[in-house]
């Protein structure tokens, strides 16, 4: 005959509060002994740090390549820089002008970016507080432009560029790529948008502020995150692309760094040397941007989580 005793109950100052059952070896349960281990345990976490490694080879071997010389690289591919030599981004920034193709591809990146960020954030705004069918259906339009890649319009946009003059022009091409990255923008935005609670609005309206002060100073601030995250996910292709500079750019002075790379490359002999140099310097601001934009995340989402 088996007797059920019922759980203890104890007692503190926020009140009564019912034993924990436990478990056959005197255990708290199940949960308790799986806390602290990694998700996927051990073997996932080695198959992670691998591919991180192979991930990072070509990186090395691309840095370490800038610092030697042509000969060595055609003579030893895979060696090592012995000695180091910084010739070749002298003669990366110098001779082939790569300062001005830096200078070209941040100039139309940045405005780029902001601007189909400033205009994402308005519409965004806009579309998630109006409860109208209307903007229901102007959200679907502008997210109907994430099932056409930008890339399949070169034909229409040459063309279009063509009457409006904006041939050859570092604005039109920036015009373009914010442009383009508006749809994706308002999605992101959005979203954050329509989680924030309106009380934060009412809020500030009973405090004197305008329309206006509330986006700017209430609303734009708590969505920080999402901006971040939109700002890294147009710089990225802006910057590493290739085909629209090709295309709408006809003098050398205007080239971006994508097309300023294949000056290297000549008929008869490439400086292998030069184009890792110019590549280690096309990735440095990518790489600054990462770091930057992932602590501005983390910071934006871990604001609220202390008291």
């Amino acid at each position: 005959m088996s007797v059920v005793v019922p759980p203890v109950a104890s007692t503190d100052r926020e009140g009564p509060v019912l034993a924990q059952p436990r478990g056959p070896r005197g255990g708290r349960g199940a949960r308790a002994g799986s806390g602290g281990k990694p998700v996927g345990g051990t073997t996932a976490t080695v198959v992670l740090w691998l591919y991180a490694a192979i991930a990072l080879v070509p990186l090395l071997l691309m840095v370490l390549s800038s610092f030697r010389t042509n000969a060595d690289l055609i003579t030893d591919p895979l060696g090592l820089p012995s000695p180091i030599s910084t010739q070749s981004y002298e003669e990366a920034w110098t001779t082939g002008n790569f300062a001005t193709y830096f200078g070209n591809s941040l100039l139309v990146t940045v405005g780029a970016v902001v601007l189909s960020t400033t205009v994402s954030t308005m519409a965004a705004y806009a579309l998630a507080r109006v409860r109208s069918r209307a903007f229901r259906w102007l959200e679907s339009l502008f997210l109907s432009g994430l099932m056409l890649p930008i890339h399949l319009a070169i034909l229409p946009i040459f063309y279009l560029f063509d009457g409006l003059g904006l041939i050859d022009s570092r604005m039109g091409l920036a015009l373009m790529y914010g442009a383009s990255g508006v749809p994706f923008s308002i999605f992101v935005l959005t979203t954050f948008f329509r989680q924030l609670p309106e009380e934060l609005e009412e809020a500030a309206a009973l405090d004197g502020a305008s329309p206006w002060q509330t986006f700017w100073r209430v609303m734009v601030p708590l969505v920080r995150p999402a901006l971040a995250t939109v700002a890294v996910f147009r710089f990225v292709p802006i910057w590493n692309d290739f085909l629209f500079p090709l295309v709408l750019l006809r003098r050398e002075e205007k080239y971006t760094l994508p097309v300023g790379l294949t000056t290297f490359f000549g008929e008869n002999a490439t400086n292998y040397s030069a184009v890792f140099a110019g590549l280690v310097i096309t990735t440095i601001p990518l790489i600054l941007l990462f770091l930057l934009a992932t602590k501005q995340i983390v910071a934006g989402l871990t604001a609220g989580m202390s008291k």
